[in-house]
């Protein structure tokens, strides 16, 4: 019997707004392939893409596992940190030249928003000929942080005091959502018709946990953001299909199938700022929404011996937090070519739809197999200057 033991131990991206948003999979194969996987991926990564795949694989993998597999992604293109790091210095000068600066610190940040994402899987999956299961679980949080600017002060001292009171009574708000997932993917292969098939399903367990977190620009701490949290479980379904014929394939998957409505704690935070013998006050309301809604994916590619390309598209767009510009509807493409098996050389490619001002991105990446020993996976991704990812997988087969 073969086991095939599948070691991530590491899979960091770095990535921006292209990160693993609509799938969560960290896995650096997809990941250097513009995070294709509906029709590209294979009986382990299954569960992460399209359960149907779960029942294709070579008739000498009996066994395999995903050992836990880590991702981060860091998305600041707007350079939310470096402005926040400028207006916090600037705040309590008097300089009329560090003013006027300040003024132009907090033009810069309105509109900004920043994003971190945390992530890891692991799977346990048996092939086999009646129905294919694989065991799996998944752990993904979401953060999202965006400076409110007020610009409500009206001292009538001086444009300057105005310029204070508005810095002093800005904040930085976060949301942040964590999700925790154990389920079972089941897939059957089968002709019908003469046309080659799997379908699979995925139910699964989810905990879901929310946090909001408000301040000050100048006492911001992104890592405060678990502050205000509460979570809930609940049950939920993934499903998928596949026709295939030679290399060719056209797959479809279903996310979240169950949907929910999620809202976070709501608080309202009063700030109060002193200045020429006044004091200002100001309301903030903090709370948000979060719509989990079935996310529809198509695939369609080649999938032959020692090549692949594969193209995967959402069908809808993704709606998640209320009040962050967090959509999402990705165009992806990839292709690997595998040489004699020794050495693979991807690249890939994707657009988020739901912005028309989105920056594409460009993914690559090479899996080195010395001797069919072991294999390594390097990936990495480019979306603008302040928006990359690194990837990297370490495979053994036994």
């Amino acid at each position: 019997m073969k086991n095939s033991i599948r070691f991530l131990t590491l899979s960091i991206a770095l990535a921006g707004t292209s990160a693993s948003a609509a799938n969560y999979a960290i896995e650096a194969r997809g990941d250097a392939m513009g995070g294709v996987g509906v029709v590209s991926a294979n009986f382990l990564t299954a569960p992460f893409y399209n359960p149907a795949l779960t029942a294709i694989y070579r008739r000498n993998d009996d066994v395999g596992m995903i050992i836990p597999s880590i991702g981060l992604s860091y998305n600041d293109e707007d350079n939310m940190v470096d402005d926040l790091d400028t207006a916090s210095s600037l705040l309590d000068s008097s300089n009329p030249d560090d003013i006027a600066a300040l003024q132009t610190s907090l033009d810069s940040l309105e509109g900004d928003q920043a994003k971190l994402e945390l992530g890891g899987v692991v799977a346990f999956a048996i092939p086999n000929q009646y129905v294919a299961a694989n065991v799996f679980g998944k752990v993904y949080t979401e953060s999202f942080a965006s400076p409110d600017i007020y610009t409500g002060a009206n001292t009538g001292i001086s444009p300057d005091a105005d310029t204070l009171v508005n810095a002093a009574l800005s904040t930085v708000n976060a949301v942040a959502i964590g999700v925790t997932e154990v389920g079972i993917s089941f897939a059957k292969y089968q002709t019908f018709l003469g046309q080659h098939i799997a379908f699979g399903v995925s139910p699964k367990l989810q905990r879901i946990y929310t946090y909001v977190y408000s301040a000050n620009l100048n006492n911001y701490d992104i890592k405060d953001v678990t502050e205000n949290g509460t979570g809930e479980t609940m049950f939920n379904l993934d499903a998928g299909f596949l026709w295939f014929h030679g290399p060719l394939r056209i797959g479809v998957a279903a996310t979240n199938l169950v949907s929910r409505d999620i809202n976070t704690i709501a608080y309202t935070d009063t700030l109060e700022y002193s200045y020429g013998g006044t004091t200002y006050s100001r309301d903030v309301d903090i709370g948000y929404a979060y719509q989990m809604r079935p996310q529809y994916t198509i695939g369609a590619g080649l999938v032959a011996d020692y090549a692949t390309i594969s193209v995967d598209y959402d069908i809808n767009e993704d709606e998640r937090f209320t009040g962050f510009d967090d959509n999402t509807q990705w165009l992806r493409v990839g292709g690997e070519i595998d040489i004699m098996r020794q050495l693979k050389l991807r690249a890939g490619y994707k657009r988020n739809l739901a912005y028309e001002d989105s920056d594409d991105t460009i993914t690559a990446g090479v899996g080195v197999s010395p001797l069919n020993l072991f294999q390594l996976d390097i990936g990495a991704s480019y979306t603008n200057e302040n928006s990359m990812g690194v990837y990297l997988n370490f495979l053994g087969s036994y």
